[in-house]
């Protein structure tokens, strides 16, 4: 009998409270980790849970304001609802399986149902804070990763109803960790949408929405791109707002209950398919669905009981059902659209002919790329038996999840990433030090060419753009793409940072969705070594390799990375492992695509050639940067 089957006893078998469980499966309660670099980690999703009782408490009719501040990585969230029981404020947040909304009468269509949420951010959090005010009294409790510290006696107070939420994220659970506030007002503008009339205030500023979600594709669109007016139907439980732009892609904002799904579900599938069968009803013409779909923005939105989604971070619905006993999500939408979208179009004949324009000018795109397109994809099976430029991994953000460990196979997908190098060195070396479970490489030969102005049928053309969007798989759209991650690893240098600007004007030209939807990242590696023969320094910024000098002391050997290639595999494991740094590629709200490439891609303008003038002194540091 083997040695580890002697040591299978009872003394093997341990029971974990809430807490401890939390703590040791993070993943399985707020999906990735994460430093914050990505919209989709896990200081977000301890923001969300907290934020999501306040939204659920304004669908109820109480309470229209909340009020969010975020200082030195301390988050405060206080809302004006009704306030946690006072003799349940402990047990709400430290007893798994308690809360409200067990019983449907109270939260009839709330995003949480399972008790979960506060319980993982007082678990992940070096220290948690909950009030609750109500009714004039006020009951507070203290904790320290999920451990009550304190718990004050109820006492008399002037505040009014609501409840107050304090929190500082575990820096041993998310380690480095830094709030991106682009990320966070984006993640509130989309409780404003769906919540029209609610007043959130951050940091001192104020977000309000008064038309949902026709607020929401007018930030999202530039009204110059459009090419008709925004479509906006409101039914019971569900709301959609529509429209198409020059734009290549689809881009689908979808939601339930207030719930951003960034990853679908049955709803959006249900949405893309009743457009199509709407469109093709109504023009008595069986366009292609491709056709249909191309460059259509939207956002659609519904309101579902008793929710069930594919994991705890709610980010894909699996809900086939509205409400128990109720139509279908494929009916309930089809049924919709076929009534209020037909209707629409029915009454707006301008906008009716500029969506058959728009339709039948995807589909001439169509046809005539279909004779290349067929080319280039044979071209790419066959490179695909031969050559080396993608060194896949296991496990992809499209895969089905497996019978067990779902949670946890979702948690990978999330961090699934890959590596768009240049050169043979680069890749070799990121090859040889990555997660072959979850880290991929692709090797571009040379520098891109420069996409701007081109159409579409130059990525069928170009051999390196063909690859590239095949080893993602976004000739489709996103529907399919392979990798959370995309990341742009490319040298310390100016023929680098040339190259960047190239990969991130084809993915902006052709695959805009990518960027808007936070999967483009730049990787940042450390550009000097400090080290003597007791300890290494690695240092991602001038400051910072002197703050180095001064610890390490007495004549340190510096050495500066001008390409990957110099960072030996054995080095480049710690740069792209847990501690990996990259920076997110971030559109603002009111960025024009178009409007940008032309600027910083297109031709030689006045405007341009001002801008470099006057950072001329930049280049120059940087130049004697690197000489250093």
């Amino acid at each position: 009998m083997a040695e580890s089957e002697n040591l299978y006893t009872e003394e093997s078998i341990r029971s974990l409270d809430w807490r401890e469980h939390i703590r040791l499966r993070p993943g399985m309660y707020i999906g990735k980790l994460g430093d914050g670099s990505s919209m989709d980690d896990g200081i977000y999703i301890l923001l969300k849970e907290v934020m999501d009782n306040c939204i659920d408490e304004y669908t109820m009719g109480y309470g229209k304001r909340v009020e969010i501040k975020i200082e030195n990585g301390i988050v405060t969230i206080r809302d004006y609802g009704r306030g946690i029981p006072l003799g349940k404020v402990v047990d709400v947040v430290s007893k798994i399986n308690t809360g409200a909304k067990y019983d449907s009468k109270a939260f009839q269509k709330s995003v949480g149902l399972n008790g979960v949420g506060t319980k993982a951010v007082n678990a992940l959090s070096s220290y948690f804070k909950v009030s609750a005010f109500r009714e004039g009294r006020v009951k507070m409790a203290e904790f320290e990763r999920g451990i009550l510290t304190k718990e004050h006696k109820e006492t008399a107070s002037a505040e009014g109803n609501g409840t107050l939420v304090t929190f500082i994220p575990d820096d041993t659970v998310f380690k480095h960790y830094h709030f991106i506030h682009e990320y966070i007002e984006n993640q509130i503008w989309n409780y404003c949408f769906l919540n029209a009339g609610l007043q959130i205030n951050f940091n001192g500023k104020n977000f309000v929405s008064r038309n949902g979600l026709l607020d929401l594709l007018q930030r999202k669109t530039n009204p110059e791109e459009l090419c008709y007016p925004i479509i906006h139907l409101k039914g019971s439980d569900i709301e959609v707002a529509l429209s198409h732009t020059g734009d290549y892609g689809e881009e689908i904002y979808s939601f339930v209950n207030g719930q951003h799904t960034t990853q679908g579900g049955t709803h959006q599938g249900a949405f893309r398919e009743a457009f199509v069968k709407v469109i093709r009803d109504f023009y008595k013409k069986d366009y292609d669905a491709a056709d249909v779909r191309q460059s259509i923005v939207a956002a659609v939105s519904v309101r579902v009981q008793e929710p069930v989604f594919e994991s705890q971070t709610k980010t894909k619905l699996g809900s086939q059902y509205v409400w128990e006993n109720g139509p279908s999500m494929k009916s309930f939408i089809a049924d919709f659209l076929a009534k209020e979208l037909d209707n629409y179009l029915h009454k707006n004949s301008s906008v009716a002919e500029a969506l058959k324009k728009r339709i039948e000018q995807s589909e001439r795109e169509r046809k005539e790329l279909s004779g290349i397109r067929k080319l280039a994809n044979e071209r790419a099976k066959k490179a695909n038996l031969h050559n080396k430029k993608l060194r896949d991994c296991r496990i992809h953000l499209n895969d089905d999840p497996p019978t067990k460990g779902k949670e946890e196979f979702a948690q990978k997908q999330l961090e699934s990433t890959i590596f768009i190098t240049e050169g043979d060195s680069a890749s070799g070396s990121i090859t040889k030090s990555r997660s072959v479970e979850l880290q991929a490489v692709f090797s571009l030969r040379g520098k891109p060419l420069n996409s701007y102005g081109l159409t579409k049928k130059v990525v069928y053309e170009n051999e390196e753009f063909n690859l590239l969007q095949h080893a993602l798989n976004i000739e489709a759209g996103l529907e399919g793409l392979r990798y959370n991650n995309i990341v742009i690893a490319t040298d310390a240098d100016v023929d680098g940072l040339h190259i960047r600007l190239l990969i991130m004007t084809f993915f902006l030209q052709f695959f805009p969705d990518l960027v808007r939807n936070g999967h483009i990242y730049i990787l940042q590696t450390p550009l000097f070594r400090v080290r003597n023969k007791q300890k290494t320094i690695y240092c991602y910024s001038d400051p910072e390799r002197q703050r180095a000098i001064k610890e390490i002391g007495n004549k340190p050997e510096i050495t500066r990375f001008k390409g990957l290639g110099e960072i030996s595999p054995e080095e480049f494991a710690q740069f792209i492992g847990e501690d990996i740094r990259k920076d997110p590629v971030l559109l603002s709200q009111d960025a024009q695509i178009q409007k940008l490439l032309e600027y910083y891609m297109g031709k030689n303008t006045p405007d341009r050639q001002v801008h470099i003038i006057n950072n001329l002194r930049v280049e120059k540091d940087l130049v004697e940067e690197i000489e250093l």
